[in-house]
């Protein structure tokens, strides 16, 4: 039986590829986590949406800053994870998605399986908002059932303004009559498979949005790169396989273990995600 999850929430999910909202953080905790994303964006010289900023300090901070990791490993995040793929769990990547007022930003139809490089197709991505996320400001929409198509092709370097780094579409067309928004309350999150089709629109609104979006992948999992083993953080459960490189959990934010390892850990996800952007394009 689930933990967290109905087991009504549980055949949704199975159904669409998609569940949301799932409630994690309170109105206050959530308030508590922007002021310290404000704290540690001043001390990085800027907003994570910056050029020179977003590189590195928008991706796996969750390696670096402990606050983020208490979000990784959020007990009510992770009983909804593991009611999908099990007790023992992996934070494979940590991503903030921030959305600057009136901003054009967006991200097409895209998987996330596809430049991930993991196998089988296992992983599912906890999307927590810290500050509202509406149809007005850009929230998450998702094509239910998408997933059953498995693997499509995307092309990198397409979207202009794209949230996305590779800036990836889907090369097929997609009928997008069915979509779904899917907002959500600050403190709320969303859970989505790896091959589950999403996009989000513009900010047209005045306030900033924010999430942090955490791919889970069970330990059993394997990434398929040929040049790189990824490194992943233990979260909950045993990790009898040893497919990836162990990311210590960070004690302090900002020390001096805590950076080194985030050196590493981040050097080793970017080297893998051009790899497997490069391998896409063949």
């Amino acid at each position: 039986m689930p933990t967290k999850l109905s087991s009504a929430q549980v055949e949704r999910y199975a159904r669409d590829g998609f569940l949301s909202p799932v409630a994690a953080l309170t109105p206050d905790e959530a308030a508590d986590c922007r002021g310290k994303l404000d704290a540690f964006e001043r001390a990085v010289g800027g907003p994570l949406t910056a050029p020179g900023i977003d590189e590195p300090y928008r991706s796996r901070t969750h390696v670096l800053l402990a606050w983020v990791h208490g979000l990784v490993s959020h007990p009510a995040i992770l009983d909804a994870v593991s009611d999908l793929i099990g007790p023992d769990i992996l934070v494979y990547a940590s991503t903030w998605f921030i959305k600057e007022p009136e901003s054009p930003a967006i991200a097409a139809w895209h998987q996330d399986a596809t430049y991930f490089g993991l196998r089988p197709h296992v992983h599912v991505t906890a999307w927590l908002a810290l500050t509202d996320a509406t149809a007005d400001n850009g929230c998450m929409e998702f094509l239910p059932g998408s997933y059953r198509r498995g693997q499509l092709p995307h092309r990198a370097g397409v979207v202009a303004a794209s949230v996305n780094r590779a800036g990836q579409a889907v090369t097929l067309e997609v009928d997008d009559a069915p979509a779904v928004h899917a907002p959500l309350r600050a403190g709320e999150f969303s859970l989505h498979h790896t091959l589950c089709l999403h996009r989000s629109q513009p900010n047209r609104s005045a306030g900033r949005r924010v999430g942090l979006a955490i791919s889970y992948i069970p330990t059993s999992a394997q990434h398929v790169g040929v040049k790189h083993k990824m490194p992943a953080m233990l979260v909950r459960g045993v990790d009898t396989y040893g497919h990836f490189k162990p990311d210590p959990a960070p004690k302090a934010d900002f020390d001096d273990a805590a950076r080194a390892a985030y050196k590493r850990s981040y050097e080793g996800y970017k080297a893998s995600y051009a790899e497997q952007v490069e391998l896409e394009a063949r």
